[in-house]
């Protein structure tokens, strides 16, 4: 039989790694499992120009500071080489291209790889975060559309849309960088939306914006304890002249249009209009599918029964990485630390069993 751990962590992204760091820190015997072959989470997929909305100075793991100047928003591409550096540089026991078909719970937690191996450890850290499951909505006329219809994560460069027209759903960060940066290559852009885009400037009386959340304590403010969701913010940070994009409308915004037809969208005024693709920039839904097995454990959507992290329904069940879990930030780089930390020590504090 295969040896007995502590504690497995599923992922080795942002919340797997910092996971790593504090059961290292706290001497427990345990492994990472990872599917793919290098420790960077999600990062590879996002799309090429992706900058962190937070400066380096607030965009660190524990133990270890980003290594660029204090106010430079890093790139999608030194986010994946830090999180590179952060594990060669703590040396974590990670066992990478590890693809986990379900977990089973009876004394111990059984994890099933694709490979046919048997991982078998007293406690389970779900580290894959919320980023699992794209989210697109299904709208009428849909099948009968003849356009390219993606969701956000597949989408890379603005290049292939040059002198396209273009729909970007969504009103988030991403669906209005996405947006401002298709819009320059004489595209035709529009941003689909419930509501007006709200736009947050990046900087505020000479800081960033994430020094004055600090201040304030918003950005680490226990909402769940509270019984408050914290969901994802309303509007988008404006890093690249967003605003005077939306003004002179070489991005416009339009309420969402209510269905499809074979060349394009119908707006919710009735009008109609073509168009070459949308990018639906509509989230993700928290799935955890290796969960299934374990009754209890997720609800009737798939997703984590949890307060804070902790299941509320399985002994030795905890997640790391999901949106709001603690906090604002607990789905982010700069947040996913103290979150970390908390887990480990409720782990540990509870027992080993």
């Amino acid at each position: 039989m295969s040896e007995v751990y502590d504690v497995i962590v599923i992922g080795a992204g942002q919340a797997g790694l910092a996971a790593g760091y504090h059961l290292k820190k706290n001497g427990l015997h345990y492994v990472i499992l990872e599917s793919n072959a290098e420790p960077t989470g999600s990062w590879p997929q996002y799309y090429d120009n992706l900058r962190l909305f937070s400066p380096a100075c607030y965009s660190s793991l524990p133990g270890m500071l980003f290594p660029l100047k204090a106010d430079i928003y890093p790139t999608r591409d030194e986010v994946i080489s830090y999180l590179k550096m952060y594990a060669k540089h703590n040396n974590f026991p990670i066992h990478f291209n590890v693809r986990l078909d379900r977990v089973e719970k009876n004394e111990l937690f059984y994890l099933h790889a694709s490979d046919g191996g048997v991982y078998r450890t007293k406690n389970i850290i779900c580290a894959t975060g919320s980023f699992n499951q794209p989210f697109v909505p299904k709208l009428e006329g849909g099948e009968d559309f003849k356009g390219t219809i993606i969701h956000s994560s597949q989408y890379r460069k603005p290049n292939s849309y040059r002198n396209q027209r273009v729909i970007v759903v969504g009103r988030g960060n991403s669906a209005v960088q996405i947006g401002a940066e298709i819009s320059e290559g004489a595209s035709i852009t529009t941003l689909a939306v419930l509501q007006p885009v709200q736009l947050v400037p990046q900087r505020l009386l000479g800081r960033d914006v994430h020094f004055w959340m600090k201040i304030i304590g918003y950005d680490a403010f226990p909402f769940w304890r509270f019984g408050v969701t914290v969901g994802s913010p309303g509007g988008a940070i404006d890093v690249g002249g967003f605003k005077q994009k939306l003004r002179n409308g070489q991005l416009q915004q339009r309420n969402m249009f209510k269905r499809f037809y074979s060349e394009g969208v119908i707006w919710s005024d009735g009008t109609k209009e073509k168009v070459d693709s949308i990018i639906f920039a509509t989230g993700f839904k928290p799935i955890i599918p290796y969960l299934y097995g374990v009754e209890g454990a997720l609800d009737d959507r798939g997703y984590a029964v949890q307060k804070g992290g902790l299941s509320s329904t399985i002994p030795g069940l905890y997640y790391l990485g999901l949106s709001g879990q603690r906090s604002f930030a607990s789905a982010t780089i700069r947040g996913v630390g103290s979150d970390a930390k908390y887990v480990v020590k409720h782990l540990k504090k509870r027992g080993l069993g």
